[in-house]
């Protein structure tokens, strides 16, 4: 259920609200709108009487929430939510750019690359110091060492550090350098991970399964929000399907159906959703005009020796290009850079 308060509801009709639904031994999250405050409730095994709380003083309307994915709902929340990422928005009307190598693999690396996507107009630096892959004989990150590289980066760019946190044991560690949390795609259902994260004080980046419905990658980030972390933006980075010709599926069709279900920034990873260096820039462009609130994508200097990912990094001539075209779709669908 959703209780919304009046315009002009103060803190005390909102903590009566708040300590009512307690009572009822239910948990409270309130949510602040543009014009007014909606409290989510969530713990209920049942239906709620909506005169439980419209009796209240304050309180506009109590409204049943149909969607299994309360929090993360429109129906809670009506109006996007924009993330303020140290100053820097995820989310509204200008495009987020994320940008860098799939892995930190020395301190020339990573500098060189962050110098040049910074300069192509990204604002947030990715890169991975842990990175799981699918044999363990393959290049596995430079861990610690890795994030102190990416907080260097930090340091001498200006830009937002995204990069992935795998386990809930170096969870804490990642935090103190990232400024964005990113769960990878083979994460996205590691209940006890998400649970920690809606703990931490970070934008989480939710990559969705490669074989996860958008409903249930829609209750993933529930599991983040429900714990009381509300900076959550979803990342589509391809899908599993039949279709071999390319590393995974880009869901273009997840866009425009996110943004109508829900409140999150919705970012399209179009490196891992095609896999494919020459036709990254195409499905990157297209994610954008679907919808999209960003884009994250692979950028090295030597795509032709990186340790990881190679094959789907664009070079910085081919990135400057990309980001040339984007600010062109973006102007088009009324957003920015």
């Amino acid at each position: 259920m959703l209780v919304v308060m009046q315009p002009h509801a103060g803190q005390p009709e909102i903590d009566a609200v708040i300590e009512k639904i307690r009572s009822l031994g239910l948990t409270a999250h309130p949510i602040p709108g543009a014009q007014r405050v909606a409290i989510g409730i969530t713990g209920n095994k049942g239906g709620l009487e909506p005169e439980l709380f419209t009796t209240l003083p304050g309180v506009a309307d109590a409204i049943r929430v149909s969607q299994p994915f309360k929090l993360v709902s429109r129906e809670v929340k009506e109006e996007d939510t924009v993330i303020d990422v140290g100053g820097v928005p995820l989310g509204g009307t200008a495009l987020a750019v994320m940008a860098g190598p799939c892995s930190v693999e020395s301190r020339g690396q990573l500098l060189e690359a962050a110098h040049a996507v910074k300069a192509a107009g990204a604002r947030f630096l990715r890169g991975g110091a842990f990175k799981p892959r699918t044999s363990p004989y393959e290049f596995q990150g430079l861990g610690e060492e890795g994030l102190k590289l990416l907080a260097a980066a930090r340091e001498e760019t200006g830009l937002k550090v995204v990069t992935e946190v795998m386990d809930v044991e170096h969870l804490d560690m990642v935090a103190d350098y990232a400024d964005v949390l990113q769960i990878g795609a083979r994460n996205m259902q590691n209940y006890s991970l998400l649970r920690q994260l809606g703990r931490v004080r970070r934008p989480i980046l939710l990559k969705r399964g490669p074989s996860a419905t958008i409903k249930e990658w829609l209750m993933a980030a529930e599991y983040v929000v429900s714990e009381g972390n509300y900076q959550v933006a979803l990342c589509e980075r391809g899908i599993r399907t039949f279709e071999t010709m390319t590393r995974n599926t880009l869901d273009l069709n997840a866009v425009p159906i996110l943004k109508a279900l829900t409140h999150l920034p919705v970012i399209v990873d179009p490196s891992h959703g095609i896999g494919l260096r020459a036709h990254v820039p195409a499905m990157a462009r297209a994610g954008i005009a679907a919808g999209a609130d960003g884009i994250i994508v692979e950028v090295h200097p030597r795509p032709e020796k990186a340790l990881s990912d190679g094959q789907q990094s664009l070079t910085p001539a081919e990135f400057d290009e990309l980001m040339r075209q984007v600010r062109v779709i973006a102007g088009a669908v009324g957003r920015g850079v």
